[in-house]
């Protein structure tokens, strides 16, 4: 059983992926490669000069994996409630049990309706339906929160990505009963 499933490998589920891995938890990403991010040339990304999507993505799934996450292709086909938490089926690889699932799924939120999460108007331009979520990430499902565009906001990378580490430190904290930080410190020689 995993800790952690984040479903979507664009900037909100890679960063949360990385959070959550970073903080011990045990961590699946799953991503269909299918991330708008894939198109994207960013030049308005905090720390970044200039940067193609693509390889946004692919570093940030390096970040999560040297932290442990644990990364994988395909295609979530369903999300439902089980006893222990949420199960997580995929189009090849089988089904995986969960604590928790972040849904990061960008503008597509078929799965989040299969799962019984509620959904509403999205406010920004071509993203005509969002996840219901809390100011946490937390959507009417116990176990199932949602992050990044699929949670509404904006469909910004620097926004996404700060999206799904706050919605990843909000599982974190409630999986250890307490408020989780993670400030990394200057290393010196």
């Amino acid at each position: 059983m995993y800790d952690i499933v984040i479903i979507g490998g664009g900037p909100a589920g890679g960063s949360a992926a990385l959070f959550a891995a970073k903080a011990g938890k045990k961590t699946l990403l799953i991503d269909n490669d299918k991330s708008m991010t894939k198109r994207a040339w960013l030049e308005n990304h905090y720390g970044v000069l200039e940067m193609t999507g693509p390889d946004l993505i692919e570093i940030g799934k390096k970040q999560a994996a040297k932290f442990g996450a644990e990364l994988i292709t395909d295609q979530v086909t369903n999300v439902s409630k089980s006893e222990q938490g949420v199960t997580i089926e995929t189009a090849e690889k089988g089904s995986f049990e969960a604590k928790h699932v972040i849904l990061a799924t960008g503008a597509v939120v078929e799965l989040a309706g299969k799962a019984g999460v509620a959904t509403k108007d999205g406010t920004e331009p071509r993203i005509k339906t969002v996840v219901d979520v809390d100011a946490q990430g937390k959507t009417n499902v116990a176990g199932i929160w949602a992050a990044g565009t699929c949670a509404g906001v904006s469909v910004h990378t620097i926004i996404t990505a700060g999206d799904g580490a706050k919605v990843a430190i909000n599982v974190i904290s409630e999986l250890n009963g307490e408020r989780y930080v993670d400030h990394d410190v200057l290393k010196t020689n």
